[in-house]
């Protein structure tokens, strides 16, 4: 755990959030500045800066699989969005690697904005 990461604070339990799903390896929560009707962060339990340093190839497949699992959960039986921001030049805003599960409505096309 980073005692100055905000998303290992949330996952230590010493902020609060709105946790929809969580075992062993990630905890998955609503993000509170949505993007699209439906907005969760899945995030891992371990601090992993970036995807850059994401060298787990279990971790990896387990957040993969469950990315359908949880859509199918919150009704987005129509499709969803994935979004991986990787350094500050791309998007990334907490240092806390995490993927963006969006969904609900019409997300548009390529120009949509994170």
């Amino acid at each position: 755990m980073n005692t100055d990461c905000l998303f290992c604070k949330i996952i230590a339990g010493k902020l609060p959030s709105e946790q929809v799903y969580s075992d062993e390896k990630v905890v998955v929560f609503k993000d509170i500045n949505p993007k699209a009707p439906i907005h969760l962060l899945i995030v891992p339990r371990t601090h992993i800066i970036s995807l850059n340093e994401l060298d787990d190839d279990d971790l990896t497949v387990h957040m993969m699989q469950l990315l359908p699992k949880l859509a199918k959960d919150q009704g987005l039986n129509g499709g969803f969005r994935t979004v991986i921001n990787t350094g500050p030049a791309g998007g990334q805003i907490v240092f806390h690697f995490h993927i963006h599960l969006l969904g609900g409505g019409n997300l548009g096309g390529a120009g949509f904005a994170m």
